[in-house]
């Protein structure tokens, strides 16, 4: 059970359509088609605990820690605008749009619950 006050989630991009993708190791995010350069925004008030490249298969990438329980991770981004430590607000700019994989412009999201990547359509608001 998540710990914590529960986390007002709102959606990283304002438009494009979002597709639910099973991750290989188990749980779930979503692709998030749009233009190369569209705004990424923070999904929920937290704090940045990781900006970089390191982890293969997400590109440039962002992580934002929102409570003891929940985490969300915002990857293949073209620039960054927050850097760690950073509080950030809901609804903050926090990076572009950059390309996937597959060369095309997309979002890769996720929310992880108690560390395990939980079903982001199930906690963001209908659209």
């Amino acid at each position: 059970m998540p710990a914590g006050p529960p986390v007002k989630w709102q959606w990283p991009v304002g438009s494009g359509s979002a597709t639910l993708t099973s991750r290989p190791n188990g749980g779930h995010g979503l692709v998030i088609a749009g233009k190369f350069g569209d705004e990424i925004r923070s999904a929920g008030i937290g704090r940045v605990v990781y900006t970089g490249s390191g982890l293969l298969g997400y590109g440039q990438l962002i992580i934002v820690k929102h409570s003891e329980s929940y985490l969300s991770a915002y990857g293949h981004l073209q620039s960054v605008s927050i850097k760690e430590g950073d509080a950030v607000a809901a609804g903050q700019r926090i990076a572009t749009m950059g390309n996937g994989p597959q060369g095309s412009p997309l979002l890769y999201f996720e929310i992880r619950i108690n560390g395990a990547p939980g079903n982001p359509l199930s906690l963001l608001p209908q659209r």
